[in-house]
């Protein structure tokens, strides 16, 4: 409730708040728990369910061989036979992705635990930071390939394909706040 001698504090626009320091850290980690649950869902690729009528000339059989496969489904009662992409190519490029994921945390984590006092220590932060860098355009690169290879509609994917180029122009505003103190720390040994 309002009371007029109570001091308000007054909220920023939101297009006019400054990120947080560690923005670049807490996208990685939503990043990564987003994708991880699409990867929970098999990238979300269902399994098909086709009627046994279309197989005969879905496999190219000749007449006879067709009527014998009719005869069985009629036989064991089989309607309709479901169709799954193949696990081992899920469980691929699953693990592909949950590898770049955990990498990109651990160079994010591992850069931002070293505060650089000599330029030795920069340039192996700088370093890292490009690591986390390449994970995300690894990460773009796995997407694309989903993409072209799995049934999946793309429209669906951009969702993930933004959070991954935020991550990266926020890594590459890190980094490139860093460039302020390499000279202090260039301007320091002279």
């Amino acid at each position: 409730m309002y009371h007029p001698n109570k001091e308000r504090k007054m909220s920023v626009i939101k297009n006019k708040r400054s990120l947080s320091d560690l923005e670049f850290f807490h996208n990685a980690i939503k990043l990564r728990t987003t994708m991880t649950d699409l990867l929970l869902r098999d990238f979300g690729v269902k399994a098909k369910n086709k009627n046994a009528q279309v197989y005969p000339k879905k496999f190219k059989m000749d007449k006879e061989d067709g009527e014998r496969f009719m005869e069985l489904c009629e036989k064991y009662q089989i309607t309709s036979i479901i169709e799954s992409y193949p696990d081992w190519l899920i469980n691929e490029m699953r693990t592909s992705i949950l590898e770049n994921l955990r990498q990109l945390l651990a160079n994010i984590t591992s850069a931002n635990s070293i505060y650089p006092v000599c330029i030795d220590e920069w340039t192996e932060r700088r370093l890292r930071q490009d690591r986390a860098i390449g994970n995300c355009e690894t990460l773009l690169q796995e997407m694309a390939y989903v993409i072209a290879v799995m049934p999946v509609d793309a429209n669906k994917y951009m969702r993930y394909v933004d959070m991954i180029e935020r991550e990266i122009a926020l890594l590459k505003g890190w980094r490139k706040s860093d460039n302020k103190l390499r000279n202090r720390l260039l301007n320091k040994k002279k």
